[in-house]
């Protein structure tokens, strides 16, 4: 009987499916969420492959759940290739008789397709062993070693020993990845004291521990300061920057360019604030609205030194992960460079080791992972903006209604948050029979009150009334007038592309 005729495609199926899974589980087991783990790069290269409006349309439908299917994909890719290339190794071993060829060609081969993929030579072998540990463990089975016309080289009991560490490296690892890029990264909580020159995490404990006294007396409502941060990146797998390696160059149309370290953007004069950050692609009862006391150093510094000299006036940031975003500089005046957060370092998901915070505009342009200020000479579209978004402009002011609260005696209390921007906010105003009459809510007292040396120039507040309902069902609706006495526009327009807008209802 010849070689070919003892190939086993049923069987060779399975264990180089095995394999694939083994070795995405041995790659995150070795790297993480690391950039450095075998389908983050997979997962990047599909990213950018979806044309911009099928890209827009998704996260407009999906949501969050469109890049967690994408990272998805790229595991099933990755997966998918290393079983190819297993199954290759045992296509080989069927046809050369040679039993060490499966395990050894699936290792080099899976070893070679990480590395292409990551470029991580050494972390590389975390997906190349468990691969080439499950064919060897199946490869030399009895059952399959005679049809291949040679006995077992590892006894029964090694063998099982072998293929179970194998699936238990694959079942294991998979389970491990799921729940991994479900949990959150580090928070500021657990990042270590942040550091600067005039400013230490003391100053920030103060501040935020004076939050509460700022706070409208209500347990129920959302707090000033966020417990947890919204995260909205272009990658399913954040950038892994240490302060050593990392820099700052500024570039460009400018009278100067130069780069800065770490150390360098410490030791320019440091203040913190309270700042407000809202996603172009939050809903008007979407969640994708925070607040922090962030710490840093005013962009200001950077350009008196560089003397931007733009024929446009605009200027792109550059991030580490590929993302990019283009608006005028006048926009970027006054900006922060943040790289403490509540009084910690600045966690990795959120841009250590410097981001931008710019004054009341979307979320989308305040880039994370900084590497590069440039200043161009001809207007560009940003990342967002190839792909069917518009979120570059100031922030829409909006009220929203995210507690209700039936209390004794028959009363309700609804409440929320408020964001203007940096034109502030003057008043809210709630109406419980669906626009027809209003009355003023409580209002917290603005942030930019908690401490002198702390700015709040650009935060929201908290907002609560207390009524009594009416028999049967109503509609509450709030809105916000900003500090310019201006009202927030009525009509209501989805996020994309120019962000979510209009007064926010709530049924009753």
């Amino acid at each position: 009987m010849s070689s070919l005729a003892r190939f086993r495609p049923d069987r060779d199926d399975a264990l180089a499916l095995l394999a694939g899974v083994a070795a995405v589980s041995g790659s995150y087991a070795v790297a993480g969420p690391r950039p450095s783990f075998v389908a983050s790069p997979v997962e990047r290269a599909v990213s950018r492959m979806v044309p911009g409006e099928a890209l827009a349309l998704a996260i407009a439908t999906l949501g969050d759940l469109a890049q967690q299917l994408n990272y998805v994909m790229a595991v099933v890719l990755v997966v998918a290739a290393v079983a190819v290339a297993a199954r290759v190794a045992l296509y080989a071993r069927a046809v050369t008789g040679n039993r060490a060829a499966p395990p050894v060609l699936t290792g080099a081969l899976t070893w070679t397709l990480a590395v292409a993929a990551s470029g991580a030579p050494l972390v590389a072998v975390g997906a190349a062993a468990p691969a080439a540990l499950v064919v060897l463990g199946g490869a030399v089975s009895p059952g399959l070693a005679s049809r291949l016309g040679g006995p077992a080289p590892l006894s029964s009991k090694r063998r099982r020993a072998v293929t179970t560490l194998g699936a238990a490296v694959g079942i294991a690892g998979a389970g491990y990845l799921a729940g991994e890029r479900a949990a959150p990264d580090a928070t500021a909580e657990e990042a270590p004291d942040v550091r600067g020159p005039n400013v230490d995490s003391e100053t920030a404990e103060a501040a935020l521990a004076d939050v509460e006294a700022q706070s409208i007396d209500e347990p129920e409502l959302p707090p000033l300061v966020s417990d947890r941060f919204y995260e909205v990146d272009i990658n399913a797998v954040d950038p892994d920057l240490t302060a050593e390696e990392w820099s700052l160059s500024v570039t460009g149309a400018v009278d100067e360019a130069f780069t800065l370290d770490y150390e360098g953007v410490l030791d320019l004069p440091a203040e913190q604030r309270f700042v407000t950050l809202r996603c172009v692609s939050d809903p008007l009862d979407g969640s994708k609205m925070d607040t922090a006391l962030w710490t840093g150093t005013s962009v200001d510094h950077l350009l008196e030194r560089a003397g931007p000299d733009s024929d446009c006036g605009c200027v792109r940031l550059h991030a580490a992960d590929g993302y990019f975003q283009v608006f005028p500089i006048e926009a970027l005046r006054d900006s922060l460079l943040a790289y403490g957060m509540n009084g910690k370092l600045l966690p990795r998901g959120h841009g250590f080791p410097l981001r931008t915070l710019v004054p009341g505009h979307w979320g989308e342009i305040n880039v994370k992972w900084l590497t590069e200020i440039e200043f161009l000479n001809e207007d560009a579209d940003g990342y967002w903006e190839q792909r069917g978004w518009q979120g570059t402009g100031e922030v829409v002011p909006i009220a929203k209604i995210e507690t209700a609260v039936d209390r004794d005696g028959g009363r309700r209390l609804v409440g929320g948050r408020a964001y203007g921007g940096t034109r502030g906010v003057s008043a809210v105003e709630v109406s419980v029979d669906g626009g027809d009459t209003w009355r003023e809510a409580r209002l917290s007292e603005s942030l930019s009150e908690v401490h002198d040396d702390v700015r709040a120039d650009d935060a929201w507040r908290q907002w609560a009334l207390e009524y009594d309902p009416p028999e049967g069902s109503h509609t509450v609706v709030a809105r916000m007038i900003d500090g310019n006495g201006d009202v927030q526009p009525r009509e209501r327009r989805e996020p994309r592309p120019r962000g979510a807008s209009g007064w926010v209802r709530r049924e009753f």
